[in-house]
């Protein structure tokens, strides 16, 4: 197996990953109670920057701003793939700083959100880890 396939593997991962978080985000689904919250959270409204804002349009942005770091992500990883066939000096550090990243999020998926989250930030930076310590022994 290659630092190359993992990265790819990654990117994958990274684009399924994109997909579920938005379809989260966008989908109005939920136990009553949470849709209660979430239709207090768009129906409190309130000026911010010269225009009118809901708590509910803050989740929203920030949730599709972690969709489109996740698809970053895929874009990044699938290039790191290429860079560990060409020049595998040159990612090395890079690859590791990644890794750190995914590790960070696995915590954060552990402490606030659910098992699809954790078994995907989990898978993520596990391909990741490798990816990067192939990319090493490849030097």
């Amino acid at each position: 197996m290659s630092a190359t396939f993992l990265y790819r593997v990654a990117a994958l991962v990274f684009v399924v990953t994109a997909v579920g978080h938005t379809y989260a985000v966008l989908s109005r689904r939920g136990p009553s109670e949470g849709r209660a919250v979430y239709d207090s959270m768009n129906s409190v409204h309130f000026q911010m920057g010269g225009r009118s804002s809901s708590y509910g349009g803050i989740y929203r942005g920030l949730g599709l701003s972690v969709t489109v770091s996740m698809l970053f992500w895929a874009f990044l990883s699938w290039h790191l793939g290429e860079l560990a066939r060409s020049a595998p000096d040159a990612i090395a550090t890079l690859g590791w700083a990644f890794f750190i990243v995914q590790l960070a999020g696995v915590v954060l998926s552990f402490l606030y959100f659910h098992l699809p989250a954790m078994v995907l930030s989990g898978l993520a930076t596990v391909v990741v880890g490798s990816a990067a310590w192939l990319a090493l022994s490849q030097k």
